[in-house]
């Protein structure tokens, strides 16, 4: 794969970030969280999929791949819990629906 065909993606995007608590934030901290490599912050994925996801939360977007909801709900979950950014009620009802899919293997990769 072509390093063009790559993006890297941001588990809770910025704007996402912003929406729920980072706007509060001074600069030294927006740009910890925007570049933090100590949490599941950042991820490889392909251009075309980053750009079709855009910056929603998981209560208006769902990966296409059930079997990564477990995965990418608790990264979301941890990310927002260390940051102390709130969620919504329609955001913790899709989690809890990702979170459901969990399974004791999936479970056992986080």
């Amino acid at each position: 794969m072509a390093a063009s065909s790559v993006d890297i993606d941001h588990v809770v995007p910025l704007a996402a970030g912003w929406r729920s608590g980072a706007w509060a934030w001074d600069a030294a901290k927006r740009r910890a969280f925007a570049n933090d490599l100590t949490r599941p912050r950042l991820i490889a994925v392909s251009a075309k999929s980053n750009r079709a996801k855009g910056d929603p939360t998981p209560a208006t977007w769902k990966s296409p791949a059930v079997d990564s909801w477990c995965l990418y709900a608790k990264a979301w979950t941890h990310v927002k819990v260390v940051y102390g950014l709130t969620i919504t009620e329609a955001e913790r009802a899709a989690l809890v629906e990702m979170l459901d899919t969990c399974t004791p293997s999936t479970t056992a990769r986080c």
